[in-house]
Protein backbone atom coordinates (compact mmCIF):
# COMPACT_ATOMS: atom_id res chain seq x y z
CA UNK A 1 0.00 0.00 0.00
CA UNK A 2 2.86 2.47 0.71
CA UNK A 3 4.28 1.69 -2.37
CA UNK A 4 1.48 2.59 -4.38
CA UNK A 5 1.00 5.58 -2.67
CA UNK A 6 4.27 6.94 -3.37
CA UNK A 7 3.04 5.86 -7.18
CA UNK A 8 0.05 8.00 -7.06
CA UNK A 9 1.89 10.93 -5.42
CA UNK A 10 4.32 10.81 -8.11
CA UNK A 11 1.67 10.47 -10.53
CA UNK A 12 -0.35 13.60 -9.47
CA UNK A 13 2.74 15.44 -8.12
CA UNK A 14 4.19 17.81 -11.47
CA UNK A 15 0.81 18.74 -11.84
CA UNK A 16 0.17 20.12 -8.30
CA UNK A 17 4.31 22.01 -8.81
CA UNK A 18 2.56 23.35 -11.92
CA UNK A 19 0.05 25.22 -10.11
CA UNK A 20 2.26 26.55 -7.27
CA UNK A 21 5.08 27.24 -9.85
CA UNK A 22 3.49 28.79 -13.17
CA UNK A 23 1.76 31.94 -11.87
CA UNK A 24 5.47 33.21 -11.18
CA UNK A 25 5.26 34.42 -15.27
CA UNK A 26 5.13 37.90 -16.40
CA UNK A 27 5.29 39.32 -19.54
CA UNK A 28 5.77 43.26 -21.09
CA UNK A 29 2.20 45.64 -20.33
CA UNK A 30 0.56 47.18 -23.63
CA UNK A 31 0.74 44.21 -25.99
CA UNK A 32 4.21 45.64 -27.50
CA UNK A 33 4.61 44.12 -30.60
CA UNK A 34 8.19 43.32 -30.15
CA UNK A 35 6.91 40.69 -27.60
CA UNK A 36 6.19 38.21 -30.80
CA UNK A 37 9.72 38.34 -31.17
CA UNK A 38 10.51 34.33 -29.25
CA UNK A 39 13.82 35.60 -28.07
CA UNK A 40 12.64 38.88 -26.61
CA UNK A 41 9.34 37.02 -25.52
CA UNK A 42 12.14 34.89 -23.81
CA UNK A 43 14.44 37.00 -22.03
CA UNK A 44 11.17 38.72 -20.39
CA UNK A 45 10.13 35.80 -19.01
CA UNK A 46 13.42 35.07 -17.31
CA UNK A 47 13.54 38.19 -15.89
CA UNK A 48 10.23 37.92 -14.66
CA UNK A 49 10.67 34.83 -12.55
CA UNK A 50 13.58 35.96 -11.46
CA UNK A 51 11.27 38.56 -9.77
CA UNK A 52 8.51 35.88 -8.61
CA UNK A 53 11.47 33.59 -7.42
CA UNK A 54 12.07 35.69 -4.79
CA UNK A 55 8.03 37.02 -4.10
CA UNK A 56 7.56 33.13 -4.03
CA UNK A 57 9.96 32.90 -1.02
CA UNK A 58 8.08 35.40 0.70
CA UNK A 59 6.67 34.67 4.06
CA UNK A 60 5.47 37.91 5.37
CA UNK A 61 2.03 38.01 3.79
CA UNK A 62 0.40 35.03 5.31
CA UNK A 63 -3.35 34.99 4.65
CA UNK A 64 -6.30 32.68 6.10
CA UNK A 65 -8.99 31.26 3.29
CA UNK A 66 -11.51 28.83 2.53
CA UNK A 67 -10.60 25.83 0.20
CA UNK A 68 -14.03 23.58 -1.53
CA UNK A 69 -12.22 20.81 -3.10
CA UNK A 70 -14.79 18.80 -5.46
CA UNK A 71 -14.48 15.55 -7.26
CA UNK A 72 -16.94 12.92 -8.47
CA UNK A 73 -16.74 10.86 -5.09
CA UNK A 74 -16.67 14.09 -2.64
CA UNK A 75 -16.87 17.89 -1.75
CA UNK A 76 -15.15 18.92 1.14
CA UNK A 77 -14.68 22.84 2.44
CA UNK A 78 -12.00 23.62 4.79
CA UNK A 79 -10.51 26.70 6.29
CA UNK A 80 -7.07 27.01 5.91
CA UNK A 81 -4.54 29.23 8.16
CA UNK A 82 -0.70 29.90 6.78
CA UNK A 83 1.26 30.18 9.91
CA UNK A 84 4.72 30.02 10.92
CA UNK A 85 4.48 26.17 11.60
CA UNK A 86 2.80 25.44 8.22
CA UNK A 87 -0.58 25.38 6.96
CA UNK A 88 -3.40 24.60 9.75
CA UNK A 89 -6.95 23.08 8.31
CA UNK A 90 -10.27 22.95 9.79
CA UNK A 91 -12.69 20.72 8.10
CA UNK A 92 -16.49 22.45 8.02
CA UNK A 93 -18.40 20.66 5.52
CA UNK A 94 -18.31 17.55 3.51
CA UNK A 95 -21.12 17.88 0.30
CA UNK A 96 -22.10 21.29 0.94
CA UNK A 97 -23.35 20.39 3.76
CA UNK A 98 -22.18 21.38 7.69
CA UNK A 99 -21.09 18.32 9.79
CA UNK A 100 -23.53 16.46 11.54
CA UNK A 101 -22.74 15.68 15.24
CA UNK A 102 -20.37 13.18 14.94
CA UNK A 103 -18.40 14.44 12.38
CA UNK A 104 -18.16 18.01 14.41
CA UNK A 105 -16.73 16.03 17.21
CA UNK A 106 -14.34 13.68 15.44
CA UNK A 107 -12.51 16.91 13.82
CA UNK A 108 -12.69 18.48 17.41
CA UNK A 109 -10.46 15.62 18.51
CA UNK A 110 -8.23 15.96 15.32
CA UNK A 111 -7.45 19.13 16.51
CA UNK A 112 -7.05 18.09 20.21
CA UNK A 113 -4.85 16.00 19.13
CA UNK A 114 -2.73 18.21 17.02
CA UNK A 115 -2.54 20.90 19.84
CA UNK A 116 -1.51 18.07 21.94
CA UNK A 117 1.33 16.59 19.99
CA UNK A 118 3.30 19.43 18.15
CA UNK A 119 5.47 16.46 16.21
CA UNK A 120 2.63 15.85 14.29
CA UNK A 121 1.99 20.06 12.68
CA UNK A 122 5.78 19.19 12.27
CA UNK A 123 6.20 16.42 9.81
CA UNK A 124 3.34 18.47 7.97
CA UNK A 125 5.42 21.58 7.75
CA UNK A 126 8.06 18.81 6.70
CA UNK A 127 6.28 18.00 4.04
CA UNK A 128 4.87 21.40 3.03
CA UNK A 129 8.04 22.34 2.87
CA UNK A 130 9.68 19.69 0.15
CA UNK A 131 6.58 20.54 -2.12
CA UNK A 132 7.26 24.13 -1.95
CA UNK A 133 11.25 23.39 -2.62
CA UNK A 134 10.12 21.41 -5.21
CA UNK A 135 7.70 23.91 -6.29
CA UNK A 136 10.71 26.39 -6.59
CA UNK A 137 12.64 24.05 -8.90
CA UNK A 138 10.42 23.93 -11.52
CA UNK A 139 9.59 27.69 -11.01
CA UNK A 140 13.34 27.84 -11.93
CA UNK A 141 13.00 25.61 -14.91
CA UNK A 142 10.17 27.00 -16.65
CA UNK A 143 12.32 29.76 -18.69
CA UNK A 144 14.14 26.93 -20.68
CA UNK A 145 10.94 24.07 -20.45
CA UNK A 146 8.72 26.63 -22.48
CA UNK A 147 9.01 28.42 -25.51
CA UNK A 148 6.71 31.76 -25.63
CA UNK A 149 5.42 33.43 -27.77
CA UNK A 150 3.14 37.20 -28.17
CA UNK A 151 -1.02 36.03 -28.51
CA UNK A 152 -2.68 39.39 -28.62
CA UNK A 153 -4.19 41.71 -26.06
CA UNK A 154 -7.83 42.31 -24.56
CA UNK A 155 -9.39 44.74 -22.12
CA UNK A 156 -9.87 43.23 -18.92
CA UNK A 157 -12.48 44.54 -15.91
CA UNK A 158 -9.37 45.95 -14.27
CA UNK A 159 -6.63 46.79 -17.26
CA UNK A 160 -5.12 45.23 -20.27
CA UNK A 161 -5.06 41.62 -20.51
CA UNK A 162 -1.81 40.07 -22.49
CA UNK A 163 -2.37 36.77 -23.74
CA UNK A 164 1.08 34.34 -24.22
CA UNK A 165 0.87 30.48 -25.69
CA UNK A 166 3.56 28.52 -25.24
CA UNK A 167 5.03 24.72 -26.51
CA UNK A 168 7.39 22.50 -25.17
CA UNK A 169 11.29 23.72 -25.71
CA UNK A 170 12.85 20.76 -28.07
CA UNK A 171 16.34 21.74 -25.75
CA UNK A 172 14.45 20.96 -22.79
CA UNK A 173 16.09 18.10 -20.50
CA UNK A 174 14.26 17.48 -17.76
CA UNK A 175 16.65 16.47 -14.65
CA UNK A 176 14.04 14.15 -13.16
CA UNK A 177 10.76 12.37 -13.04
CA UNK A 178 8.83 14.79 -11.44
CA UNK A 179 9.45 17.61 -14.31
CA UNK A 180 8.93 15.06 -17.74
CA UNK A 181 5.58 16.43 -18.13
CA UNK A 182 6.42 19.70 -19.04
CA UNK A 183 8.20 17.87 -22.19
CA UNK A 184 4.82 17.23 -23.31
CA UNK A 185 2.55 20.71 -22.30
CA UNK A 186 1.41 23.11 -24.45
CA UNK A 187 -1.20 26.10 -24.06
CA UNK A 188 -1.82 29.71 -23.49
CA UNK A 189 -1.90 32.03 -20.34
CA UNK A 190 -3.50 35.51 -19.61
CA UNK A 191 -1.37 38.05 -18.30
CA UNK A 192 -2.64 41.48 -15.95
CA UNK A 193 -0.28 43.65 -17.77
CA UNK A 194 -0.44 46.59 -15.26
CA UNK A 195 0.72 44.27 -12.42
CA UNK A 196 2.45 41.32 -14.78
CA UNK A 197 0.61 38.82 -13.32
CA UNK A 198 -0.79 35.55 -14.58
CA UNK A 199 -4.86 35.78 -14.13
CA UNK A 200 -5.43 32.15 -16.11
CA UNK A 201 -3.71 29.28 -17.67
CA UNK A 202 -4.61 26.80 -19.46
CA UNK A 203 -2.36 23.42 -20.41
CA UNK A 204 -3.10 20.44 -22.32
CA UNK A 205 -0.89 17.07 -22.85
CA UNK A 206 -0.36 16.83 -26.50
CA UNK A 207 1.35 13.03 -26.13
CA UNK A 208 1.73 10.45 -23.29
CA UNK A 209 3.85 11.17 -20.80
CA UNK A 210 5.48 7.76 -18.75
CA UNK A 211 6.71 7.20 -15.83
CA UNK A 212 9.79 5.09 -14.93
CA UNK A 213 9.57 3.69 -18.73
CA UNK A 214 5.63 3.24 -18.48
CA UNK A 215 6.47 0.68 -15.83
CA UNK A 216 5.21 3.28 -12.31
CA UNK A 217 2.71 4.62 -15.20
CA UNK A 218 1.53 6.82 -17.78
CA UNK A 219 -0.97 10.00 -18.73
CA UNK A 220 -2.47 9.81 -21.69
CA UNK A 221 -2.50 12.71 -23.80
CA UNK A 222 -5.34 15.23 -24.34
CA UNK A 223 -5.75 15.77 -19.97
CA UNK A 224 -5.69 19.27 -19.52
CA UNK A 225 -5.02 21.48 -16.51
CA UNK A 226 -6.84 24.90 -15.61
CA UNK A 227 -5.48 27.57 -13.20
CA UNK A 228 -6.79 30.77 -12.27
CA UNK A 229 -5.06 33.74 -10.17
CA UNK A 230 -6.19 37.29 -9.00
CA UNK A 231 -5.67 40.12 -6.75
CA UNK A 232 -7.02 39.16 -3.33
CA UNK A 233 -6.26 42.56 -1.80
CA UNK A 234 -3.62 44.61 -0.33
CA UNK A 235 -1.60 43.64 -4.07
CA UNK A 236 -1.77 40.22 -2.94
CA UNK A 237 -1.98 37.52 -5.82
CA UNK A 238 -3.25 33.71 -5.22
CA UNK A 239 -4.78 31.28 -6.90
CA UNK A 240 -8.71 31.37 -6.48
CA UNK A 241 -9.18 28.14 -9.14
CA UNK A 242 -7.82 25.09 -9.89
CA UNK A 243 -8.83 22.48 -12.33
CA UNK A 244 -7.58 19.14 -13.48
CA UNK A 245 -8.95 16.39 -15.84
CA UNK A 246 -6.35 13.39 -16.56
CA UNK A 247 -6.54 10.31 -16.93
CA UNK A 248 -3.51 7.60 -17.01
CA UNK A 249 -2.55 4.31 -15.44
CA UNK A 250 -0.98 3.87 -12.45
CA UNK A 251 1.20 0.32 -12.73
CA UNK A 252 -1.86 -1.84 -14.24
CA UNK A 253 -4.97 -0.42 -12.87
CA UNK A 254 -6.34 2.72 -14.92
CA UNK A 255 -6.96 5.95 -13.26
CA UNK A 256 -8.84 9.12 -13.54
CA UNK A 257 -8.45 12.37 -11.95
CA UNK A 258 -10.74 14.96 -11.87
CA UNK A 259 -10.87 17.72 -9.54
CA UNK A 260 -12.12 21.23 -8.84
CA UNK A 261 -10.72 23.25 -6.02
CA UNK A 262 -11.65 26.88 -5.33
CA UNK A 263 -9.99 29.43 -2.73
CA UNK A 264 -12.22 31.80 -1.54
CA UNK A 265 -12.61 34.30 0.94
CA UNK A 266 -9.02 35.63 1.78
CA UNK A 267 -8.01 37.69 4.52
CA UNK A 268 -4.59 38.83 6.06
CA UNK A 269 -3.26 36.76 9.31
CA UNK A 270 -0.73 38.42 11.84
CA UNK A 271 2.97 37.74 11.22
CA UNK A 272 4.53 35.01 12.67
CA UNK A 273 0.73 33.12 13.83
CA UNK A 274 1.61 30.01 15.25
CA UNK A 275 -0.48 27.01 14.62
CA UNK A 276 -1.74 26.65 17.72
CA UNK A 277 -2.97 30.32 17.95
CA UNK A 278 -4.47 29.42 14.45
CA UNK A 279 -6.27 27.03 15.81
CA UNK A 280 -7.89 28.84 18.52
CA UNK A 281 -8.95 31.45 16.49
CA UNK A 282 -10.42 29.13 14.06
CA UNK A 283 -12.85 27.64 17.11
CA UNK A 284 -13.67 31.14 18.21
CA UNK A 285 -14.77 32.32 14.44
CA UNK A 286 -17.62 30.54 13.52
CA UNK A 287 -18.76 32.29 9.91
CA UNK A 288 -17.01 29.51 8.02
CA UNK A 289 -19.75 26.95 9.41
CA UNK A 290 -23.15 29.66 9.31
CA UNK A 291 -22.12 30.38 5.53
CA UNK A 292 -22.23 26.56 4.39
CA UNK A 293 -25.16 25.88 6.60
CA UNK A 294 -26.35 28.88 4.66
CA UNK A 295 -25.34 27.00 1.43
CA UNK A 296 -26.17 23.23 2.04
CA UNK A 297 -28.92 21.30 3.73
CA UNK A 298 -30.16 20.40 7.25
CA UNK A 299 -26.73 18.55 8.37
CA UNK A 300 -27.27 14.70 8.32
CA UNK A 301 -26.27 12.02 10.87
CA UNK A 302 -25.41 9.23 8.43
CA UNK A 303 -21.54 8.16 8.35
CA UNK A 304 -20.16 10.08 5.40
CA UNK A 305 -16.62 9.55 3.84
CA UNK A 306 -13.88 12.37 5.49
CA UNK A 307 -11.15 13.87 3.20
CA UNK A 308 -7.98 13.38 3.24
CA UNK A 309 -6.18 15.80 6.07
Amino acid sequence: MAVKLMAVRTYLLPFCLLAQAVFSVGQPAGGDPDAASGAQAQAVVQRALANELQAAQDTSHPMRYQLRKSSPQLTSTKEIFETRDGAVARLVSINDKPLNQTEAQEEQERLDALLRDPTRQQRRKQGQDADSMRALKVLRLLPGAFLYSYAGSTAGPDGEIDKFSFVPNPKFDPPDLETRVLTAMCGDLWVDAAQERVMRLEGHLQENVDFGWGILGRLYKGGWIAIEQADVGENQWRVVRFEMKMSGRVFFKSKRFDVVEEQTRYAPLPVGLSYKEAIRMMREDPAATVQIGRRGTKASMTKRPRPRE
